[in-house]
């Protein structure tokens, strides 16, 4: 697996790619937004971990074009401690999951080979599941909708692959977290309530007032059925 590391600190950036050289990742460095978008373009890594505060182009910039580009790469934000606003806006922007800084080797590790496991769609025993307007094909992990394909990344694709299979079915937060993200997940549950947002663009002819995925208040979300 190919991992690009954009971090303009080298020390930090070299630490990274250490650990990850120990865990048979191939590192691609970048110490600026553009560097960043070039080699991704040459070397078309799986995962891409962006640093927001970089030169020349910041890394929210650079998230929003990778992801653009590549529905499937994953991506995860560097933000600072108490920057919410970052988070918010790396996961609108398309970032499968963020990491706090400081950080330690096992979290970050942990955190990328939970994404890997979610990018490999590791839960593929049904080939095909339909329901409503919706059409899960997990060979070619593509979801289609009234048979136009979705645009989806690999971590809305398992969110609404669930609700499809689970159609009715109320959601925790937590619940969802530990289906789509892994129970070894150290975030915020906040990223369930921006992916939701982020999956109702995608899928809802009025994401303002939803026609498939429901806020069951006072508890999560469910695929109306």
């Amino acid at each position: 697996m190919k991992i690009l590391i954009l971090e303009d600190e080298e020390n930090i950036r070299g630490f990274l790619k250490i650990n990850f050289e120990r865990n048979n990742f191939i590192v691609i460095e970048a110490s600026n937004g553009r560097e960043a978008i070039e080699k991704s373009i040459k070397e078309e890594p799986d995962v891409a971990i962006l640093d927001i505060m970089v030169p020349e182009i910041d890394g929210l910039t650079v998230c929003k074009i990778l992801r653009e580009k590549y529905s499937n790469m994953g991506i995860v934000m560097l933000t600072a401690k108490g920057q919410d606003l970052d988070k918010i806006m790396g996961l609108e922007y398309g970032a499968d999951d963020y990491i706090v800084k400081p950080f330690n080797p096992l979290e970050i590790t942990l955190r990328i080979k939970a994404l890997m496991r979610r990018l490999k769609g590791h839960d593929n025993v049904d080939e095909s599941i339909t329901y409503g307007p919706f059409s899960v094909d997990s060979y070619s992990q593509t979801i289609s909708k009234t048979q136009q394909p979705l645009d989806l990344t690999p971590t809305e694709f398992l969110m609404l692959k669930n609700f499809i299979k689970n159609p009715g079915k109320a959601f925790t937060r937590d619940e969802l977290l530990n289906i789509v993200w892994g129970v070894d997940f150290f975030g915020d549950a906040k990223i369930v309530d921006v992916n939701i947002r982020r999956l109702r663009t995608k899928i809802e002819n009025n994401p303002s007032e939803p026609e498939y995925i429901e806020t069951v208040w006072g508890k999560g979300y469910r695929l109306r059925k």
